[in-house]
C-alpha cells in the first residue's frame, strides 16, 4: 500500500495523482472559460509607426476588411503626434474592441533626435494607467479598457539598401516595451530579387544592433512548425489597397499598374496573407500575453522599485508588501521631518536676515533723522542770527531816521516867523 502511494506521488511537486471512478465534470472548465471570454469580449491595440504616406491606414483597412476613418496627415508638424482611434468589431459572436494608434508626422522633422520620445511616453502612459488601476483598493480590471499596446507594426520604407538610423534608434528604444513586427511597406515598388536582399540586410542589421523583435512562438506543437517557417519570412513585405479589381470571376483587393495588377491576398505577390494569419488568426492571444507577462511586468517592477518596494530584504529574507510599505512610510516620515527642519532653519535664518536688514534700515533712518535735526538746529540758529542782525539794522535805521527827521522839524518851525517879520516890514515901508 505504501509502495502504491509512493508510485502515485509526483517526485517534483509532491502531489498524489488519483484515478477517478466516474465522471465528475470539471472537464467543462475550458468551455466555461470560452463562454466567459466571449461574453466579456476582447481588446487588441495596434501601434503603427512609419513615415507619412507609407501606407499605414491602407494596410489597417485591408487587414480587417473595413474602412476606418483616418484623416489625411500633413508633413509639416513640428513634432511627432500620436492619434488613437477605437473601433468595435464583431465577427460571428465574438466582439473585438480594436484600437489603432498612428504616429502622425513621424520622420518629417529636420531634427529627428526626439522623434521616438513621444512614442515611448505614450506606451509608458498606458502602462501607468493599468498600474494605477491595479494599485487601487477597489479594482475593476475586467471592466477597465485596456489601452496597453499589444503589437507595434513598424513600417520600413522600401529603399532596397538598409535601415535608416531613425529606424534602428526607434526600434532599439521600443523593443523592451512592445512586441515589434517589422514590415516593408509598399513592397510592390521594388523587384523580388531586391526585396529578398533587402529582407536579409534588415535582419542582419537588427541582429547586429541587438534589436529584439517579436518572434512567433514555437512552443505549441500545433503551430510551432508554421510559426518557425514564418519567423524566416520576417520582415513581411506587404501591399495594401482599398480598391477592388475583378480578377476572373471574383473581386479582390488589388493595385492596378500599367504593367499589371498586384493582388493584396496573393502570396506570390506579397506577404499580406502571412501577416494577417500570424497577427490575427494564430498569435493574437500570444501577443496579448507577451504584453502583460513580459513588457508590462518589466515596467511594473521598475516602477515599484522606484517607489521603494522590494521582495527581498538586506539579509536576503522575503519582505512582505506591508513591511515594505511600513519601511517606506518610515523613510518618508524621516525625510519629511528633515525637510521640515531644514525649512524651519531656513525660515529662522531668513527672519534673522530680515530683522538685521530692518535694524540696519532703522539705524540708517535714525542717523538720517539725527542729521536732519542737527541741520535744522543749525538752520534755526542761522535764521535767529540773521533775524537779530536784521532787528539791529532796523533799530539803527530807525535811530538814524529819527535823528535825521529832528533838524527838519526845527527848520520847518522857524521859517514862518521870519516870513511874518518880512511881511510886517513891508507894510511899515509902505
Amino acid at each position: 500500500m505504501a509502495a502504491s502511494d509512493a508510485g502515485r506521488q509526483t517526485q517534483n511537486e509532491g502531489y498524489r495523482t488519483l484515478s477517478l471512478s466516474g465522471h465528475v465534470g470539471f472537464d467543462s472548465l475550458p468551455d466555461q472559460l470560452v463562454k466567459k471570454a466571449i461574453k466579456q469580449g476582447f481588446c487588441f491595440n495596434i501601434l503603427c509607426i512609419g513615415e507619412t504616406g507609407i501606407g499605414k491606414s491602407t494596410l489597417m483597412n485591408s487587414l480587417f476588411n473595413a474602412n476606418f476613418d483616418d484623416p489625411v496627415s500633413t508633413h509639416f508638424l513640428p513634432s511627432v503626434q500620436l492619434r488613437a482611434q477605437t473601433y468595435e468589431l464583431q465577427e460571428s459572436n465574438v466582439l473585438l474592441k480594436l484600437t489603432i494608434v498612428h504616429t502622425v508626422g513621424f520622420g518629417d522633422q529636420i531634427n529627428k533626435a526626439d522623434s521616438c520620445q513621444p512614442i515611448v511616453d505614450y506606451i509608458d502612459a498606458q502602462f501607468e494607467v493599468y498600474l494605477q488601476e491595479e494599485l487601487k483598493i477597489k479594482r475593476s480590471l475586467s471592466s477597465c479598457h485596456d489601452t496597453r499596446i499589444h503589437v507595434c507594426l513598424y513600417f520600413i520604407s522600401p529603399t532596397g539598401h538598409s535601415l535608416k538610423t531613425l529606424d534602428l534608434l526607434t526600434m532599439k528604444r521600443l523593443d523592451s516595451k512592445v512586441n515589434i513586427i517589422p514590415i516593408i511597406g509598399k513592397a510592390d515598388s521594388i523587384s523580388k530579387t531586391e526585396l529578398q536582399k533587402f529582407k536579409n540586410k534588415i535582419m542582419s542589421e537588427l541582429v547586429g544592433n541587438d534589436v529584439q523583435i517579436y518572434q512567433f512562438p514555437t512552443d505549441d506543437e500545433t503551430i510551432s512548425k508554421t510559426n518557425n517557417v514564418m519567423n524566416g519570412h520576417l520582415p513581411f513585405a506587404v501591399v495594401g489597397s482599398t480598391e477592388f479589381v475583378k480578377i476572373g470571376n471574383k473581386m479582390v483587393r488589388a493595385r492596378q499598374y500599367p504593367w499589371g495588377t498586384v493582388e493584396v491576398e496573393n502570396e506570390n505577390h506579397c506577404d499580406f496573407v502571412k501577416l494577417r494569419e500570424m497577427l490575427i488568426y494564430t498569435n493574437m492571444e500570444d501577443l496579448r500575453e507577451q504584453t502583460h507577462a513580459r513588457h508590462y511586468e518589466l515596467y511594473r517592477r521598475c516602477r515599484l522599485e522606484e517607489m521603494g518596494f522590494r521582495d527581498i530584504g538586506p539579509e536576503n529574507k522575503p519582505v512582505s508588501l506591508q513591511e515594505a510599505y511600513e519601511e517606506k512610510r518610515h523613510e518618508f516620515y524621516l525625510q519629511l521631518q528633515r525637510e521640515e527642519e531644514e525649512m524651519r532653519q531656513r525660515f529662522v535664518q531668513r527672519v534673522k536676515e530680515k530683522e538685521a536688514v530692518l535694524k540696519e534700515a532703522e539705524q540708517q533712518i535714525q542717523t538720517k533723522f539725527e542729521h536732519r535735526m542737527l541741520m535744522n538746529q543749525e538752520m534755526k540758529l542761522k535764521l535767529e542770527k540773521k533775524k537779530k542782525a536784521l532787528e539791529d539794522e532796523i533799530t539803527v535805521f530807525l535811530e538814524k531816521k529819527a535823528s535825521a527827521e529832528l533838524p527838519q522839524s526845527q527848520t520847518s518851525v522857524s521859517t514862518p516867523i521870519v516870513s511874518l517879520k518880512r511881511d510886517k516890514d513891508r507894510k511899515n515901508f509902505t
